[in-house]
Order: structure tokens, then C-alpha cells, then sequence
């Protein structure tokens, strides 16, 4: 499981699994991933229900090249029936709510690779996102973003984190631990995914370009949104400018010839870069084509896209359209 490739996801779009039309819509949204909600858009008398539709519903969100992401329960009992559910060839990834501990993580990695093991899924496919949601498990964000292989990216939920640490949900109070999570999934080798803000506020679409632009500024290379009018935002601010990918080519050639000439520096554009070639060589090339990532085998290609998340700089798919709204608070 060590070493597997990250996935690229620049934006990702809570649907209710037991809200039909929303998951009819989703497809066609434009995100690369679509996260089936069983926790909080669904009842407790639906949760049953709700687990076994996600099957069909895996089937019709993914139509349009999204990956499939399935926010599970987190009472453990909810949690083991979800998991025996979910896991399945189409299902990417379980975003495990209020993740409180490392344990936690183990805990759940443990169950999942039973279930994959039961029904012949290649070990490790089924990829864990740890959701943060409290000021007590805040310290422990290290210890949690390095929990185990599965995890491939760590979010701080503004919401109840604020609720939790007695704060406003918004930008000014939650700058700091917003940005210690950016360091805690960095230093893990994870994608940091979130934005600074509340996620409630959907309506002020200018108001969220610009609280995406600085998101990106402090690290973040995705997040996930309730409304699909979010998600053409997230797809177009979370990648490179034709600018940033024209001066990344330039460092990236002016490194190779330095590198060949045995210098360690160099100079653009009257900057100069050391070590230049780590950072703007993902950034230089296009990583996805036809409006739509490559999925499957570990190619050149795809390296390439795995190296400009790390940039900050994931390329992609053309704005989608907006639509209806699903009534849900998540990351």
C-alpha cells in the first residue's frame, strides 16, 4: 500500500446518496470526485436504506470520470456496517468523519482490508480521507495524517471545528488551524484538501472565487463543496494560469541546462531558484486532456498529474455546469 499514487482532486461535491435527482445530476457537475453522503444529509431511519444504494448510485455518479468517494458513519457499529456496504471496485476512497485519533484510522484500515480481501479488491484500492472535526483531536492532526498508508488526504471541517473550539466560521478565526493542517498533511505525504471559510455560505459565488484564491495561496490544492455552481470555481482556481505553466517551462529548461553545465542555480525572470526544478517541473506540463484525467495504470502521464498537486497546480476539465443544490454541511 505504500508508495500508491494520489489522486487529483481539485474539487469534490457532497451528494445524498437517498436523494435521487442529485445523484441522476451529479454526473454531469464537472468534479472529480463525488463524495455519497450516508452521514449527516441522511436520517437515522434511512441510514439502512441508504447503504444499500450506494452500489447503483457508485454506478451513475462515476459515468462522467469522477471518482467515487463514500463518507461513511462514525459510530463504529455504523461505521463496520458502512464499510461492508461500500467497498467495492468503484468506491475510491471512505472519508471517515470526525476522525478523532490515529487508532481511529487504524481501526477503520483494519475493516477495510478484511472486505477487501473477502471479495478479491486489490489490497489497498480502497483509499482513506481523514475528516477532522474537533479542537481536542486539532492536536493530534501529525499523529492522524500519518496514521497509515490508506490516508490520502486530511481536512479540518470548519463548521463543527469552529463549533467545537468556540470560534467563528470564518476566514480571520480559522486562518491558523486551517493552515497547521496544511503542514500536518504536507509533512504526511497527503493531499491537504479544504478552504478557509465556512462551507455553508454558498450563494456569494465572487465572494468564494476569492476565498478559494487564497485558500490555494495557503496551501490547499482542492476541497469539496455542497452546491455544483462551487464546483466550476474549485476546477478553475485550483489549477495553473497559461502564465504560471509558460514560466514553470522556462525554470524547468533553464534548470536542465544548468544541471548539465554542473550550476545549482539559476536564473528567471529575475528571480533566482535553487533546487529549481523540483517545484515548476509538475507545473510544467499539462496534466489531463480532454477535459478529463486518465485514470488506471500508474503512467508518465499520471505521474505528472501527482506531481502538480504537490505544486499546487492540478490542471483540468472546463468550468461545469450549475444546478440544483444538495441541502448538506460537510468538509
Amino acid at each position: 500500500m505504500t508508495g500508491a499514487p494520489l489522486p487529483v482532486w481539485r474539487s469534490l461535491l457532497f451528494v445524498p446518496v437517498t436523494q435521487r435527482r442529485f445523484v441522476d445530476g451529479a454526473a454531469r457537475r464537472g468534479a472529480d470526485a463525488i463524495i455519497l453522503d450516508l452521514e449527516d444529509s441522511v436520517a437515522v431511519s434511512e441510514k439502512e436504506r441508504a447503504r444499500t444504494l450506494v452500489p447503483e448510485a457508485a454506478e451513475i455518479v462515476s459515468r462522467g470520470g469522477a471518482d467515487v468517494v463514500v463518507r461513511i458513519n462514525r459510530p463504529l457499529r455504523l461505521a463496520v456496517r458502512d464499510i461492508e456496504a461500500v467497498v467495492g471496485p468503484r468506491v475510491v476512497a471512505l472519508g471517515l468523519p470526525k476522525t478523532d485519533s490515529a487508532e481511529h484510522v487504524r481501526l477503520i484500515a483494519e475493516i477495510v482490508d478484511e472486505v477487501e480481501a473477502e471479495r478479491g479488491v486489490a489490497p489497498g484500492s480502497t483509499r482513506l480521507i481523514a475528516m477532522v472535526e474537533t479542537a481536542a483531536a486539532f492536536f493530534r492532526l501529525a499523529e492522524i495524517a500519518r496514521a497509515h498508508p490508506r490516508l490520502c488526504a486530511l481536512n479540518l471541517g470548519a463548521e463543527d471545528f469552529a463549533t467545537s473550539a468556540g470560534i467563528a466560521p470564518d476566514a480571520e478565526a480559522l486562518s491558523m488551524p486551517k493552515q497547521m493542517a496544511v503542514f500536518a498533511a504536507r509533512a504526511a505525504g497527503i493531499m491537504p484538501l479544504g478552504f478557509i471559510g465556512s462551507i455553508a455560505e454558498f450563494h456569494d459565488l465572487d465572494g468564494f472565487r476569492q476565498t478559494i484564491r487564497r485558500s490555494r495561496r495557503f496551501g490547499f490544492i482542492g476541497a469539496s463543496v455542497i452546491h455544483p455552481s462551487q464546483v466550476p470555481i474549485l476546477n478553475e482556481e485550483f489549477r495553473p494560469s497559461s502564465d504560471e505553466v509558460d514560466h514553470a517551462r522556462r525554470v524547468v529548461a533553464a534548470y536542465d541546462t544548468a544541471l548539465a553545465e554542473g550550476v545549482g542555480a539559476v536564473t528567471v525572470d529575475g528571480k533566482m531558484y535553487r533546487r529549481a526544478g523540483r517545484r515548476a517541473r509538475p507545473a510544467a506540463a499539462r496534466t489531463r486532456r480532454g477535459d478529463r484525467r486518465p485514470r488506471g495504470q500508474d503512467g508518465p502521464c499520471r505521474r505528472l498529474i501527482r506531481s502538480a498537486t504537490w505544486a499546487s497546480l492540478a490542471t483540468g476539465k472546463d468550468a461545469a455546469q450549475g444546478g440544483s443544490s444538495c441541502c448538506h454541511a460537510g468538509l
